[in-house]
């Protein structure tokens, strides 16, 4: 029996055997993707290609490509663990080709695949394959179903489907065609509804799709009509997890060798039994939670490992979800300690042969995981606190209702008013209320009642997105407590949020490159070697809505294309070169170039302002400003040095996550889970440093194979690049190998000086390190030499051995001087306060039996204002105490109730509407509440308003 690995490793053989070029699979975060908060596909990777964007060396290729579909709009996250096939991470295997063959050869490789018993020898008589029937007035695929036919496949055998499920498209616009899937019978005993003898297309689970073959034949405008692509090209992918499972002849893909260790190692975590010894339900109930711990370990693991990292919103949102639900079901099973972490080591065990990066990364995966569960293990105590207190509030609520309804006064209970109703009492402890309360026959009417209360959907679901808190919990939590859980509000605010997020993600689709675009000659670059190209033809002049422009007149703006130029086009994190264009002769300046970019591969259009009149068939002169870029070439080469001394110091888990490379500066965005202390940056300031000072060759290693670059150079690829099949590799010494088609200094002596000038974080897992080069550092020591000689002044004579430690001394100094003034001042304030609490029973009122003071202390800290509040608390023994302060503008409020009265009156519900009134508002616990506001001149009217508050109250 083939292994999952072995399966992977064969179906790659396969196509390579067949001319094929085999590609590793790209990150999970898409390359210069918008449109996508995953790499969901095979196809991803090659977008622009089937785009007509970029060309590639290879005409075929073949790959096993990382995907994940957990979020936007491919979102499978809630259904795994609980059906047969459904995954947050898989991989698919698939063969594509860029205008070479087509669907008979396409459909041809994939029979004999799976059916040659040299490869798969999959059973014949248990597959079924469809075309598209030509539904919505398009053509049906007669040419896909002789095809199959010809391949010997029976047609009773061959189904025509609709659009829903056989025609493909990239996007509203650009290309789509038809397609054909492969479906297997895994046997009744596969369906999950007990179909015995159900026929193919019963969607019970019994016949499973394991290739689709799509057949890129037309590009779709924006007006809805289907053009012919001039070379017609081959998108398949086949799930491996599937394939897996039907060549081990397993029905779940979770009991395949690619999810079994993990699933092993999840029941040794939690100390979990494989065996049924529990009922049914329990023994299925733990085998969902070992498969959901099984598949989001996976998925957490090759994220986080490809730089997505836990935050709170897109990527690094859905991730920690992921993560978060792991964790959930690891408490189902009764492990409430951390042990997720432990899973990635699994993982990596299982991955390592097809993903090696795995084994260098892995331990700062399991950094981040064993912080997220850290983390979510004090979200989940106060989701837990917040779903009580939901549920209790209901209790209160339906006995305070019945008693309203009944017309009940004091007279009618068993007991006084000052019993209260216990607003953390929870609903199955209604019947003990109920009894102690109402008379007998009041409290046997309450319980006959049925309970019209429920959990409202949106609350719930607020705990769910919020705390991570699993809907099942609250299922049970809501029915041992007597009340109904509003599933249906919990699946609208679910909906509604996928529906967010599906808009968050739309992004702007990318089109196919227009045909005036598609088909323009390359532009030779020359800039490696010069700033100065003459003799530059002038190929093409390009303006907004005006495709046909041939010119351009004095003060217009457009893009030129020439034949060749020394101009850089911005690419890799690096601003475009800017300078100008001469005429012929290389005397007169005709235009001011402000950018480069590539509109396609390998085409160069030059941003420019026309200064003279310049037309199409006109040669010119191209002239970069040079001063701008050797100071860009410094800091690009400073940005490299930067890249690798990060790593050096931080550990080898720091990737790239972004970078500007400008004339001015530099910006470095990197993977850290934690924000870099002083003295490591001075360690790589240093470090880098001592590399400018050795002036080392910068060796330029032109159209390396890729697989040579990383394999054997171990050179480091950008964030959000995309590379061919030949690259160029730029080393710097042993220090520093990356892939890199920016421009360098010749030596890193040239860069003259990096200093950092500051480093934070830009999301959570991200940070930002800016720094400048050449003259900028000089300028930024120039700026520091005058400061040093300003602070040498203030500090005066002093014992310190740098201007730098004077200063600090000196401020020291002060802060202690401040300090104590401040400890003076505020013993001041407090004393003045406190001599005022002998005096305030004139402001003590009576309300209902229960004293209240309401009473104004300016120019308190929060602390003070806690401490006076037990002073009079004290003082009132039994009763209610409201305070407040201004102080600089603003208004700090505080409410606090003697212990014997919380059952009565709560703090949290008084100084809401007293913080209303200054413009606040605040909360806290039933003795203790605080509030802020911005209103002081309404202080005394709200601490007025404050007996009311507690009269409507009581």
């Amino acid at each position: 029996m083939l292994t999952g690995s072995q399966i992977r490793r064969k179906f790659l053989d396969y196509f390579v055997q067949r001319g094929h070029k085999e590609v590793h699979s790209s990150s999970l975060v898409p390359a210069n993707d918008p449109t996508l908060l995953f790499t969901n596909a095979g196809m991803n990777q090659f977008k622009d290609v089937f785009l007509g964007l970029e060309t590639r060396d290879y005409k075929r290729a073949t790959s096993s490509q990382k995907c994940v579909r957990a979020g936007g709009k491919h979102n499978d996250l809630e259904n795994v663990g609980f059906t047969n096939r459904h995954h947050t991470f898989f991989e698919m295997l698939g063969n594509f080709s860029f205008g070479d063959y087509f669907k008979k050869d396409a459909i041809a490789y994939a029979w004999d695949l799976i059916t040659s018993k040299d490869w798969f020898g999959i059973d014949k008589n248990k597959l079924y394959v469809t075309v598209f029937n030509g539904e919505g007035g398009m053509q049906r695929d007669a040419e896909a179903y002789d095809l199959w036919a010809a391949q010997g496949v029976p047609k009773e055998r061959i189904f025509e489907m609709g659009l829903k499920d056989n025609f493909w498209q990239m996007g509203d616009t650009g290309p789509c065609g038809p397609c054909s899937e492969i479906h297997y019978d895994m046997g009744p005993a596969a369906s999950e509804h007990g179909h015995t003898d159900c026929a193919f297309t019963c969607d019970c689970g019994r016949y499973v799709e394991i290739w689709n073959l799509v057949f890129m034949q037309f590009d779709r405008d924006a007006s809805g009509k289907l053009n012919p692509l001039p070379k017609p090209s081959i998108d398949t992918g086949m799930g491996l997890e599937r394939v897996t499972a039907v060549l081990q002849g397993v029905i779940s893909n979770y009991d395949t060798d690619l999810f079994t260790p993990l699933i092993k190692k999840a029941a040794e975590l939690t100390g979990t039994s494989l065996k049924k010894e529990l009922d049914e339900e329990s023994h299925t109930k733990s085998a969902a939670s070992l498969r959901v711990i099984a598949d989001h370990s996976r998925a957490a693991t090759f994220l986080i490992s490809d730089g997505v990292l836990p935050s709170n919103e897109g990527r690094g949102y859905v991730l920690r979800k992921i993560i978060r639900r792991a964790i959930a079901h690891g408490r189902k099973l009764g492990q409430t300690g951390p042990f997720l972490h432990e899973m990635v080591f699994a993982v990596r065990d299982v991955m390592k042969d097809a993903y090696p990066e795995l084994i260098e990364s892995i331990g700062n995966v399991a950094r981040v995981v064993r912080s997220e569960e850290s983390r979510f293990a004090h979200t989940l105590a106060s989701g837990l606190s917040e779903l009580q207190y939901l549920i209790n509030e209901l209790g209160m609520q339906r006995v305070a209702e019945f008693a309203s309804k009944e017309g009940l006064v004091p007279s009618s209970l068993n007991v006084g008013p000052a019993h209260g109703l216990l607003p953390t009492t929870p609903i199955k402890e209604a019947k003990v209320i109920a009894e102690t309360i109402f008379r007998a026959d009041l409290a046997a009417k309450f319980l006959a009642e049925p309970y019209l209360y429920q959990l409202r959907g949106k609350d719930a679901f607020k705990l769910y997105d919020t705390f991570g808190m699993p809907l099942d919990f609250m299922q049970d939590a809501a029915r041992d407590q007597g009340i109904e859980f509003d599933q249906a509000g919990f699946d609208r605010a679910m909906t509604e949020q996928r529906e967010r997020a599906r808009a968050s993600w739309k992004g702007a689709a990318k089109q196919t490159a227009s045909s005036h675009l598609r088909d323009l000659p390359p532009t030779v670059f020359e800039g490696y070697e010069q700033t100065r190209s003459s003799d530059c033809l002038v190929r093409g002049i390009f303006r907004p809505n005006d495709p046909l422009t041939r010119e351009l007149s004095p003060g217009d703006e457009g893009e030129i294309l020439l034949d060749h130029t020394p101009f850089y086009a911005q690419s890799g994190g690096q601003v475009g070169d800017v300078g100008w264009f001469y005429d012929s002769e290389g005397n007169t300046i005709i235009a001011d170039v402000l950018d480069c970019f590539s509109p396609i591969q390998g085409v160069r259009f030059h941003k420019v302002r026309a200064r003279r009149r310049i037309a199409v068939g006109d040669v010119v002169t191209a002239v970069v400003n040079a001063e701008l870029r050797e100071s860009t070439m410094r800091n690009h080469t400073a940005t490299h040095l930067l890249q690798a001394g990060l790593r050096e110091v931080l550990g080898k888990h720091v990737k790239q996550a972004g970078s500007l490379v400008a004339p001015d500066h530099l910006r470095f965005d990197f993977s850290h889970f934690t924000g870099v202390a002083d003295e490591e940056l001075q360690d790589i300031e240093d470090l880098i440093n001592k590399e400018v000072l050795r002036n080392q060759k910068i060796e330029v290693i032109e159209n390396v194979p890729i697989d040579v670059a990383i394999n054997e150079y171990k050179a480091m690829a950008l964030f959000g690049e995309k590379y061919g099949d030949r690259v160029r590799v730029i080393k710097i010494g042993d220090f520093s190998t990356e892939l890199c088609g920016g421009t360098h200094t010749a030596a890193t002596g040239e860069i003259g000086l990096i200093k950092v000038l500051k480093e934070g974080s830009v999301s959570s897992g991200v940070r930002r390190i800016e720094a400048v080069t050449g003259e900028g550092s000089l300028h930024h020591f120039q700026k520091d030499h005058k400061l040093e000689n300003v602070v040498a002044s203030l500090a005066g004579h002093s014992e310190a051995t740098s201007p730098a430690d004077a200063l600090k001394l000196e401020l020291d100094k002060k802060d202690s001087e401040i300090k104590r003034l401040q400890r003076e001042l505020d013993q001041a304030r407090m004393k003045s306060a406190s001599s005022t609490v002998a005096s305030v029973t004139d402001k003590i009122r009576e309300i209902h039996g229960i004293k209240v003071l309401a009473h104004r202390v300016d120019n308190l800290e929060r602390a003070q204002m806690r401490t006076l509040v037990d002073q009079l608390r004290d003082k009132v023994g039994s009763g209610v105490v409201v305070l407040g302060s201004a102080n600089d503008g603003s208004v700090s409020l505080i409410v606090g109730v003697t212990k014997d009265l919380t059952q009565k009156i709560q703090a949290g519900k008084v100084i809401g509407p007293v913080a209303q009134k200054v413009g606040g508002k605040g909360g806290g616990r039933p003795d203790l509440a605080e509030a802020g506001g911005k209103n002081p001149e309404a202080l005394d009217a709200a601490l007025a308003e404050a007996y009311g508050v507690v009269e409507r109250l009581l």
